[in-house]
Protein backbone atom coordinates (compact mmCIF):
# COMPACT_ATOMS: atom_id res chain seq x y z
CA UNK A 1 0.00 0.00 0.00
CA UNK A 2 1.53 3.29 -1.07
CA UNK A 3 0.77 6.98 -1.27
CA UNK A 4 1.24 8.81 -4.57
CA UNK A 5 3.95 11.30 -3.70
CA UNK A 6 7.08 9.93 -2.01
CA UNK A 7 10.43 11.69 -1.34
CA UNK A 8 12.33 9.81 -4.07
CA UNK A 9 9.65 8.76 -6.57
CA UNK A 10 5.90 8.67 -7.18
CA UNK A 11 3.54 5.78 -6.54
CA UNK A 12 3.27 5.41 -10.32
CA UNK A 13 7.03 4.97 -10.62
CA UNK A 14 7.03 2.54 -7.69
CA UNK A 15 4.41 0.20 -9.18
CA UNK A 16 6.32 0.18 -12.48
CA UNK A 17 9.54 -0.75 -10.64
CA UNK A 18 7.64 -3.60 -8.97
CA UNK A 19 6.21 -4.83 -12.28
CA UNK A 20 9.63 -4.71 -13.96
CA UNK A 21 11.24 -6.87 -11.26
CA UNK A 22 10.62 -10.59 -11.81
CA UNK A 23 10.97 -11.31 -8.08
CA UNK A 24 8.32 -8.81 -7.03
CA UNK A 25 6.11 -8.86 -10.15
CA UNK A 26 3.23 -10.77 -8.52
CA UNK A 27 3.05 -8.40 -5.55
CA UNK A 28 -0.36 -6.80 -5.01
CA UNK A 29 -0.28 -2.98 -5.11
CA UNK A 30 -2.86 -0.55 -3.71
CA UNK A 31 -2.55 3.23 -4.10
CA UNK A 32 -3.92 5.60 -1.46
CA UNK A 33 -4.15 9.11 -2.84
CA UNK A 34 -6.32 12.21 -3.18
CA UNK A 35 -4.97 12.65 -6.73
CA UNK A 36 -7.73 12.84 -9.35
CA UNK A 37 -5.78 13.94 -12.44
CA UNK A 38 -6.05 11.16 -15.04
CA UNK A 39 -2.56 12.09 -16.34
CA UNK A 40 -1.00 10.84 -13.08
CA UNK A 41 -3.41 7.96 -12.38
CA UNK A 42 -3.33 6.39 -15.86
CA UNK A 43 0.20 4.87 -15.55
CA UNK A 44 -0.83 3.24 -12.27
CA UNK A 45 -3.99 1.79 -13.81
CA UNK A 46 -1.98 0.46 -16.74
CA UNK A 47 0.57 -1.22 -14.45
CA UNK A 48 -2.02 -3.32 -12.68
CA UNK A 49 -2.81 -1.77 -9.34
CA UNK A 50 -5.42 -3.68 -7.37
CA UNK A 51 -7.26 -0.55 -6.25
CA UNK A 52 -6.96 3.21 -5.94
CA UNK A 53 -8.30 4.36 -2.59
CA UNK A 54 -9.19 8.05 -2.11
CA UNK A 55 -8.17 10.14 0.87
CA UNK A 56 -10.07 9.75 3.12
CA UNK A 57 -11.45 6.29 2.28
CA UNK A 58 -14.34 4.48 3.91
CA UNK A 59 -14.30 1.10 5.64
CA UNK A 60 -16.38 -0.28 2.76
CA UNK A 61 -13.85 0.94 0.16
CA UNK A 62 -11.02 -0.66 2.15
CA UNK A 63 -12.96 -3.93 2.45
CA UNK A 64 -13.47 -4.03 -1.34
CA UNK A 65 -9.77 -3.35 -1.96
CA UNK A 66 -8.65 -6.05 0.48
CA UNK A 67 -11.16 -8.53 -0.96
CA UNK A 68 -9.79 -7.81 -4.45
CA UNK A 69 -6.28 -8.38 -3.10
CA UNK A 70 -7.24 -11.81 -1.77
CA UNK A 71 -8.79 -12.71 -5.14
CA UNK A 72 -5.57 -11.62 -6.84
CA UNK A 73 -3.32 -13.60 -4.49
CA UNK A 74 -5.54 -16.70 -4.48
CA UNK A 75 -7.01 -16.93 -7.99
CA UNK A 76 -9.54 -19.59 -8.95
CA UNK A 77 -9.46 -21.20 -12.36
CA UNK A 78 -12.51 -20.85 -14.55
CA UNK A 79 -14.79 -23.83 -15.11
CA UNK A 80 -16.72 -23.82 -18.38
CA UNK A 81 -19.52 -26.08 -19.57
CA UNK A 82 -18.43 -26.50 -23.18
CA UNK A 83 -14.70 -25.66 -23.32
CA UNK A 84 -11.61 -27.02 -21.65
CA UNK A 85 -9.28 -24.30 -20.34
CA UNK A 86 -6.35 -25.56 -22.42
CA UNK A 87 -8.45 -25.18 -25.58
CA UNK A 88 -9.33 -21.52 -25.01
CA UNK A 89 -7.51 -19.11 -27.31
CA UNK A 90 -7.44 -15.42 -26.33
CA UNK A 91 -6.14 -12.36 -28.15
CA UNK A 92 -5.05 -9.45 -25.91
CA UNK A 93 -4.75 -6.06 -27.66
CA UNK A 94 -3.14 -3.14 -25.80
CA UNK A 95 -0.46 -0.57 -26.63
CA UNK A 96 0.96 -0.66 -23.08
CA UNK A 97 3.49 -3.51 -22.61
CA UNK A 98 3.01 -3.25 -18.84
CA UNK A 99 -0.77 -3.54 -19.15
CA UNK A 100 -0.65 -6.40 -21.66
CA UNK A 101 1.72 -8.31 -19.38
CA UNK A 102 -0.56 -7.78 -16.38
CA UNK A 103 -3.73 -8.82 -18.21
CA UNK A 104 -1.94 -11.91 -19.54
CA UNK A 105 -0.91 -12.78 -15.96
CA UNK A 106 -4.50 -12.53 -14.76
CA UNK A 107 -5.65 -14.77 -17.64
CA UNK A 108 -2.91 -17.27 -16.74
CA UNK A 109 -4.07 -17.20 -13.12
CA UNK A 110 -7.63 -18.20 -14.08
CA UNK A 111 -6.35 -21.09 -16.21
CA UNK A 112 -5.92 -19.59 -19.71
CA UNK A 113 -2.45 -20.10 -21.16
CA UNK A 114 -3.05 -19.86 -24.92
CA UNK A 115 -2.66 -16.08 -25.26
CA UNK A 116 -1.67 -14.07 -28.34
CA UNK A 117 -0.63 -10.43 -27.87
CA UNK A 118 -1.01 -7.42 -30.17
CA UNK A 119 0.35 -3.90 -29.56
CA UNK A 120 -2.51 -2.02 -31.29
CA UNK A 121 -5.80 -2.53 -33.10
CA UNK A 122 -4.20 -2.74 -36.53
CA UNK A 123 -1.95 -5.63 -35.53
CA UNK A 124 -4.82 -7.21 -33.61
CA UNK A 125 -7.16 -7.15 -36.62
CA UNK A 126 -4.47 -8.68 -38.81
CA UNK A 127 -4.14 -11.57 -36.33
CA UNK A 128 -7.94 -12.03 -36.27
CA UNK A 129 -7.91 -12.42 -40.04
CA UNK A 130 -5.23 -15.12 -39.79
CA UNK A 131 -6.21 -17.08 -36.66
CA UNK A 132 -9.28 -18.26 -34.76
CA UNK A 133 -9.84 -16.94 -31.20
CA UNK A 134 -12.46 -17.69 -28.54
CA UNK A 135 -12.18 -14.27 -26.88
CA UNK A 136 -10.66 -10.84 -27.51
CA UNK A 137 -9.56 -8.59 -24.64
CA UNK A 138 -8.79 -5.07 -25.85
CA UNK A 139 -7.97 -1.58 -24.63
CA UNK A 140 -9.80 1.45 -26.02
CA UNK A 141 -7.14 4.15 -26.47
CA UNK A 142 -4.45 2.87 -28.87
CA UNK A 143 -2.51 4.28 -31.86
CA UNK A 144 -2.99 3.13 -35.47
CA UNK A 145 -6.45 1.63 -34.76
CA UNK A 146 -8.19 2.20 -31.42
CA UNK A 147 -10.48 -0.23 -29.63
CA UNK A 148 -13.68 1.23 -31.10
CA UNK A 149 -12.32 0.98 -34.66
CA UNK A 150 -11.17 -2.57 -33.92
CA UNK A 151 -14.64 -3.60 -32.75
CA UNK A 152 -16.26 -2.02 -35.80
CA UNK A 153 -13.84 -3.84 -38.11
CA UNK A 154 -14.41 -7.19 -36.40
CA UNK A 155 -18.19 -6.88 -36.43
CA UNK A 156 -18.37 -5.77 -40.06
CA UNK A 157 -15.37 -7.22 -41.91
CA UNK A 158 -14.02 -10.33 -40.18
CA UNK A 159 -15.03 -13.98 -40.36
CA UNK A 160 -15.42 -13.94 -36.57
CA UNK A 161 -18.20 -11.36 -36.32
CA UNK A 162 -19.81 -12.95 -33.27
CA UNK A 163 -16.64 -13.40 -31.20
CA UNK A 164 -16.97 -12.14 -27.59
CA UNK A 165 -15.02 -8.89 -27.06
CA UNK A 166 -14.13 -7.72 -23.56
CA UNK A 167 -12.86 -4.16 -23.30
CA UNK A 168 -10.61 -3.35 -20.32
CA UNK A 169 -10.14 0.41 -20.13
CA UNK A 170 -9.66 3.38 -17.81
CA UNK A 171 -11.72 5.60 -20.15
CA UNK A 172 -14.19 7.80 -18.20
CA UNK A 173 -15.81 9.66 -21.11
CA UNK A 174 -19.41 8.45 -21.18
CA UNK A 175 -20.00 9.34 -24.84
CA UNK A 176 -16.93 7.34 -25.94
CA UNK A 177 -18.01 4.38 -23.81
CA UNK A 178 -21.53 4.61 -25.23
CA UNK A 179 -20.09 4.44 -28.76
CA UNK A 180 -18.13 1.33 -27.79
CA UNK A 181 -21.25 -0.37 -26.44
CA UNK A 182 -23.21 0.58 -29.55
CA UNK A 183 -20.45 -0.90 -31.75
CA UNK A 184 -21.05 -4.32 -30.21
CA UNK A 185 -18.60 -4.83 -27.35
CA UNK A 186 -19.66 -7.79 -25.21
CA UNK A 187 -18.60 -6.25 -21.87
CA UNK A 188 -16.58 -3.32 -20.50
CA UNK A 189 -14.34 -3.62 -17.44
CA UNK A 190 -12.74 -0.63 -15.73
CA UNK A 191 -9.04 -0.36 -14.89
CA UNK A 192 -8.16 -1.18 -12.19
CA UNK A 193 -10.24 -4.34 -12.22
CA UNK A 194 -10.71 -7.18 -9.76
CA UNK A 195 -9.38 -10.60 -10.77
CA UNK A 196 -12.69 -12.17 -9.81
CA UNK A 197 -14.56 -9.74 -12.08
CA UNK A 198 -12.64 -10.74 -15.21
CA UNK A 199 -12.97 -14.42 -14.22
CA UNK A 200 -16.77 -14.14 -13.91
CA UNK A 201 -17.05 -12.17 -17.15
CA UNK A 202 -15.03 -14.78 -19.07
CA UNK A 203 -17.29 -17.55 -17.77
CA UNK A 204 -20.37 -15.52 -18.75
CA UNK A 205 -19.04 -14.71 -22.24
CA UNK A 206 -17.71 -18.17 -23.14
CA UNK A 207 -20.59 -20.17 -21.68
Amino acid sequence: MSSMYLPDMTGAELVHVIREDSDSYDMAFILISSETNIKYLEPIRQAGTIAILPKPFSRQELDIALSATLDYLNPQEIELKYLENEDISVLVVDDSPTSIKYISKILNDVGIDNITQACDGKQGFKLIQEHYFDLIVTDLNMPEMNGLQLINSIRSESDQKAIPILMVTSEQNESRLAAVKQAGVSAVLDKPFESNSIRNLIIQLLD
